[in-house]
């Protein structure tokens, strides 16, 4: 009888104080969720962007201590706003035709940076708990859109002020886990990207993301040590190393 009274009291106090619960937060994370269903379906290279993301990121914060079944759930949902227009994301591409060849860099770039205030947006409609919106928020942090930007400066060499219109709009990640799903999200896509996959170029590749991120000052405002930030690059190794059936080279 404890029990079955127990179930409505936790409603009652995640509605009252904001507070999420373990339950709710496993019912978020199935992927029969309605939100997560729409997202394989509208933008399924994202959905297994999200997907491969929420592996990398839970394995980093079981290592470096955190909440797992937080940061899987809000890495699920961090990249819904690109339900809004998928096509714009290589991710979601199926073809040799790249809607971005026929805009200008900083058109391609506010399309870009939208899919956090779009993310926002449907996730507030779907009244998603705001410890989940937080992800989505933190995601890019102040980062921009590098390619568009370079893009951009190669036209306009004397523009010194261009980088503010390709630049994401924040806030900066404030805990682990909001930390740990900015270098994962960026790892992750990265390595898509790689001609060779082996373990010097998969070394390369984390080090240099996460390296920049820290360089920019993404992670200071959250609670994480230069300890766990090399911890947090090992399992990332790891575990792309699996993921691209990548051989241990043995010395002689």
């Amino acid at each position: 009888m404890l029990t079955l009274f127990a179930y409505p009291l936790i409603y009652i106090f995640e509605k009252l104080f904001g507070f999420v619960s373990d339950v709710t937060l496993m019912e978020l994370a199935d992927t029969n969720n309605d939100l997560l269903r729409q997202l394989n379906m509208k933008a399924p290279g994202t959905f297994q962007h999200s997907l491969q993301v929420s592996n990398l990121a839970e394995e980093a914060i079981r290592a470096i201590g955190g909440n797992a079944l937080l940061m899987r759930t809000g890495a699920l949902y961090h990249d819904i706003g690109k339900m809004n227009m998928p096509n714009y994301f290589i991710e979601n591409q199926n073809s040799d035709y790249n809607p971005h060849s026929e805009l200008a860099p900083e058109e391609s770039a506010a399309i870009i940076i939208e899919h956090v205030i779009n993310g926002i947006e449907l996730a507030k409609k779907s009244k998603l708990p705001d410890i989940i919106i937080d992800f989505i928020r933190t995601h890019h942090g102040t980062t921009t859109t590098r390619f568009f930007y370079m893009q951009y400066m190669d036209d306009n060499p004397d523009e010194k002020d261009a980088a503010k219109q390709f630049q994401y709009p924040g806030p900066l990640p404030y805990s682990k886990e909001t930390a740990v799903l900015m270098m994962a999200d960026s790892v992750e896509a990265a390595s898509r990207s790689l001609s060779k996959y082996d373990g010097e170029s998969i070394e390369k590749l984390v080090n240099n993301i996460i390296d920049s991120q820290v360089r920019e000052l993404q992670f200071e405002n959250a609670d994480i040590t230069f300890k766990d930030i090399s911890e947090i690059k090992k399992m990332f190794k790891r575990k792309l190393m699996s993921i691209y059936h990548v051989r241990v080279e043995y010395p002689d």
